[in-house]
């Protein structure tokens, strides 16, 4: 994995793998040996939606993904925000839906991505009209939605359990092989 960064945005010296002792024991971390700047790497605040809207679960496509892949919706946490307010907003923003009611699900781990999902079931109502960051939206009854096997994936799959559903996971599509 490449750094984030490979030069100290305190002091500009380059940036290396080393090791300390902290509070619990030696870690290994970026940091700088010329000012001792340490970059913690940890895990970014994402907020996530199962969105009930019309008594349908909506799913949407990112423009910037390949295929036809939907999702909930997610955003990054900013600064100000509550996890209730941040997830209302990134509704709002993304589908201009108006947010009834919000329940936290759960928080989920997503290394591969160094995040943790804040998610939450969101009672949605209004006109759907999407933002340029996402190009389609499907409605999908509880029945018929299925989950995929890793980070918000397992949000949906513990609210349907929630509301009495066996939920159906997909197989995530392999990556093709760089050549």
């Amino acid at each position: 994995m490449n750094p984030p960064f490979k030069y100290c945005p305190s002091c500009a010296a380059p940036l290396a793998m080393i090791t300390q002792t902290e509070d619990g024991g030696d870690k290994e971390r970026l940091r700088c040996a010329a000012c001792g700047y340490t970059h913690w790497n940890n895990p970014t605040p994402v907020l996530a939606a199962v969105i009930e809207y019309e008594g349908k679960i909506l799913l949407a496509q990112n423009a910037a993904w390949p295929g036809k892949t939907f999702a909930l919706i997610t955003g990054f946490m900013e600064a100000g925000d509550t996890p209730e307010g941040g997830i209302a907003r990134e509704i709002q923003e993304e589908t201009s839906l108006s947010t009834s009611e919000l329940n936290l699900i759960g928080v989920y781990d997503f290394q591969r991505m160094n995040q943790i999902i804040i998610a939450y079931h969101a009672v949605c109502h209004g006109e759907i009209r999407l933002s340029p960051e996402l190009v389609e939206y499907r409605l999908f009854t509880p029945e018929t939605v299925k989950c995929w096997p890793a980070g918000t994936g397992y949000a949906l799959a513990d609210w349907l359990i929630s509301r009495g559903h066996t939920p159906q996971y997909r197989e995530l599509m392999a990556k093709p092989d760089p050549d």
